[in-house]
């Protein structure tokens, strides 16, 4: 998995999606910062997630973003979308593997370093650790650290995404630690005081 220094957002879809999401997807890939973009419906049917998938498929291939499916890999597999993220409840990734083949297989990890060793032996493409910040998108179960990055960074070169809470104030810390991707959802989609596109114009 390549990694451009300045596609470092890892955007993940807001938790509903209204009918100005798609104007704002296209100006918001349009920066050019985004690396890939994650579909994290919780609530929806598989019907609907596929309405939605293809219109965000065809905007992501347009700007060049890797497109992925959260948790479900018969949705990945239906859509043809680039990838799929699994967390440590969903389906195994060998099981996924047999299903997607070679696409992209991103795995969380929490705050263990023992859930990234099993996944870098999986050759999962990359690990998601976190939280580092409090979330409003989902509630903090795992807290991670500083320190846990520079662990995971000393025992392997797969790409590792931080997640949680991450916004203006505190994502060039994680930046500076070695985090190649950045998973963003609510300072971009959920933002009191900036429209998407100036959220991620301040992301530099």
């Amino acid at each position: 998995m390549r990694i451009n220094r300045k596609k470092f957002i890892y955007l993940i879809s807001p938790l509903k999606i209204n009918k100005s999401f798609y104007s704002d997807l296209n100006k918001v890939l349009k920066q050019k910062k985004v690396s890939f973009f994650q579909l994290r419906q919780k609530k929806e049917s598989f019907k609907k997630k596929l309405i939605i998938g293809k219109k965000i498929k065809k905007i992501c291939k347009k700007f060049n973003v890797k497109f992925l499916i959260n948790d479900d890999v018969y949705l990945t597999k239906k859509l043809n979308a680039d990838g799929c993220h699994l967390g440590q409840k969903d389906m195994n990734i060998l099981e996924a593997r047999k299903l997607i083949g070679n696409k992209i297989i991103g795995i969380t990890c929490h705050n263990s370093i023992k859930l990234a060793k099993a996944a870098i032996k999986n050759k999962a493409d990359y690990l998601a650790f976190g939280a580092f910040n409090i979330s409003r998108t989902k509630r903090v179960k795992y807290k991670a650290s500083i320190n846990l990055l520079k662990k995971a960074r000393k025992i392997t070169k797969t790409p590792i995404v931080a997640i949680g809470g991450i916004n203006f104030n505190n994502y060039q810390k994680l930046l500076l630690n070695k985090a190649n991707f950045l998973a963003i959802s609510g300072y971009i989609w959920n933002n009191k005081k900036l429209k998407p596109v100036k959220a991620i114009e301040k992301l530099k």
